[in-house]
């Protein structure tokens, strides 16, 4: 069963990511550590307590839908609403709707605890949150005082309607089409697909914000619209009036994260309402939809990135748990009577530390990403620095965190054995769950071409040279403590830093002469050489957080594991992206 970190949670945001600093700084306000550890201490109880247990109802009895309503697992739609009533929805909201408007790093540290619970509950939420955001940058007064305050509490919920069967991750060729009203209004035509969330019995009313396209709108991105579409018309007292022109047609039969209800919804077809269409409100500008959408997708972005740590953290409790338990062989070593426990068997530890040096290099890049938001929002001066950072990191937390999900679920089936690939003991659901996230969100592809087209080229190339050289200032401080638990780390961590230097130079020149071809080649390698060596270094960081206390063993025996055993793996990663673009090309007959 899965319990939640919180003092390894705390010791990353505070020490690792930059959340002590900021404090002391006063760049947070009035927050303290006191008040951060207790908000920490009651979301792990939460997730400890109320979600997880409910995570295998939930893989088993999956969504339902039956005549047009989809009912959730057992148990889920209390358990929703005393998530809600905890008032866990609107950490990060404004105060002015009832938020409590405190820093996005803690909301990911929260939200990393309800997706270890269960990834499958924690997606109603995350959806609605970064509705929260999109509404209210973007929307007019008036929707964000009829809307805003019961999403914020979570009665309502919100969704994110982009794909259509058509188009996957082109947006430029979706065909739902909005028609002007002459109150103001629009109505709304078209099916959407992989809608999360998109229909349950767990709030009163959800709220859809929809992408079409206008009959006059230009072709292409440049043609898309935001709409809010309400599943039930909100009356000028609050109370909810009719069903607006909208459903769920269907489920989606998923590998993983069944108690989700991945929908298909239908809008505009007569089945609701008097009149065909379904009613909604332009959110932003007209045509200008995808910059409004965009809001709600880097929200995602860094919310699916703490999906993936979530998983690799609840896989690498189950996998110690069973290899301290499972009996098997003989260790090396070994002088007790009978079999040892596998843990004690060297390839099951290195397996097992894998994991754990995974799990908490994800976290970290994850938590430094939110520290930069927040910072962006608060640093005065140094607020664009701090926007760049964000951006930069965005995509590698994103990916770097969702392929360690992956890779850290099946790392903990083959510690079970057999054993794992059987569904009884529970080690093949995050493996299931963990597949859609390199996926969704924009695949790991995509944040690898938005990685090195968008974000390296920053500042003229100012900002990753600027953080490389961070990176380098605490390979500096690793070699001076002068400790000898570090073993080789600080050279490790140097020739990681060295590999990243050279392909971000090499990409950078790509990029300059115009051949972006050569550059996106390389740049999925790029993005997992940028991963590996911030895990490196911000393990390093740890380590030598926690050794001003005397208490820093742990974390210096786990960095020397990375550096020692992992990070090698950069300079093939480097020699892929210097040199793999030729033979890429050449090698694309072989798929004719």
């Amino acid at each position: 069963m899965y319990n939640a970190p919180v003092e390894e949670i705390a010791f990353t945001l505070k020490h690792v990511a930059g959340m002590a600093e900021a404090i002391d700084s006063g760049l947070l306000g009035d927050l303290g550590e006191d008040l951060v550890d207790a908000i920490l201490a009651e979301a792990g109880r939460f997730a400890t307590e109320e979600i997880a247990p409910l995570a295998d109802i939930g893989d088993r009895q999956g969504a339902r839908l039956s005549n047009g309503e989809v009912k959730l697992p057992d148990g889920w739609r209390d358990l929703y609403r005393n998530w809600a009533a905890g008032g866990w929805n609107g950490l990060t909201a404004p105060e002015e709707f009832g938020g409590q408007a405190l820093p996005h790093m803690l909301n990911v540290a929260a939200l990393e605890m309800w997706n270890s619970g269960s990834m499958a509950f924690a997606l109603c939420p995350t959806l609605t949150m970064g509705a929260i955001e999109a509404l209210n940058v973007h929307g007019g007064a008036a929707l964000k005082e009829k809307y805003l305050s019961r999403m914020v509490s979570g009665e309502w919920t919100g969704t994110m309607n982009l794909t259509e069967p058509h188009a996957g991750s082109d947006l430029g060729v979706l065909k739902a089409r909005a028609e002007r009203s002459e109150d103001g209004t629009y109505r709304i035509f078209g099916q959407k697909i992989f809608i999360t969330w998109g229909e349950h019995d767990a709030a009163e009313n959800i709220i859809h914000f929809v992408l079409a396209r206008l009959p006059d709108a230009p072709a292409g991105t440049r043609g898309i619209s935001l709409f809010l579409v309400p599943k039930f018309f909100v009356n000028d007292d609050g109370s909810l009036g009719a069903r607006n022109d909208l459903h769920c047609h269907s489920l989606e039969r998923k590998l993983g994260i069944h108690g989700s209800p991945t929908c298909t919804m239908i809008y505009g077809d007569g089945k609701f309402g008097d009149e065909r269409g379904a009613v909604g409100w332009l959110v932003g500008e007209e045509n200008k939809g995808l910059a409004c959408m965009f809001t709600m997708m880097n929200n995602a972005r860094l919310a699916v990135g703490m999906q993936g740590v979530a998983i690799c953290e609840a896989a690498t409790q189950k996998a110690v748990a069973y290899a301290k338990e499972r009996m098997q062989g003989r260790a090396p070593g070994w002088s007790g009577s009978g079999m040892s426990p596998i843990i004690d068997h060297p390839d099951v530890i290195r397996m097992l530390l894998t994991m754990k040096a995974l799990t908490q290099g994800s976290r970290a890049i994850a938590y430094a990403c939110a520290h930069a938001i927040d910072m962006a929002h608060r640093a005065g001066e140094r607020r664009e620095h701090w926007q760049e950072r964000a951006a930069l990191l965005t995509p590698i937390a994103k990916s770097f965190a969702t392929d360690a999900g992956v890779d850290v679920a099946s790392l903990g089936i083959q510690v079970h054995g057999g054993m794992g690939f059987i569904e009884e003991t529970g080690a093949a659901r995050y493996l299931r769950d963990a597949r859609i996230a390199p996926i969704y969100e924009g695949t790991n592809g995509i944040q690898a071409i938005d990685l090195v087209t968008r974000k390296l080229p920053l500042s003229e190339g100012e900002q990753v040279r600027r953080f490389i050289a961070e990176l380098k200032a605490i390979v500096d401080s690793v070699r001076t403590s002068n400790l000898d638990g570090f073993g080789t780390t600080a050279d490790k961590l140097e020739d990681a830093l060295t590999d990243l230097e050279e392909a971000t130079d090499w990409l950078l020149a790509r990029l300059a002469e115009g051949k972006s071809a050569e550059a996106l080649s390389g740049a999925t390698p790029y993005q997992r050489l940028f991963g590996l060596a911030l895990t490196g270094c911000y393990l390093a960081k740890g380590g030598l957080a926690e050794t001003a206390d005397g208490v820093g063993e742990d974390r210096i025996a786990l960095c020397r594991f990375t550096a020692e055993n992992l990070l090698s793996e950069t300079a093939a990663l480097k020699d892929r992206v210097v040199y793999g673009a030729e033979s890429l090309a050449a090698a694309r007959t072989v798929l004719a």
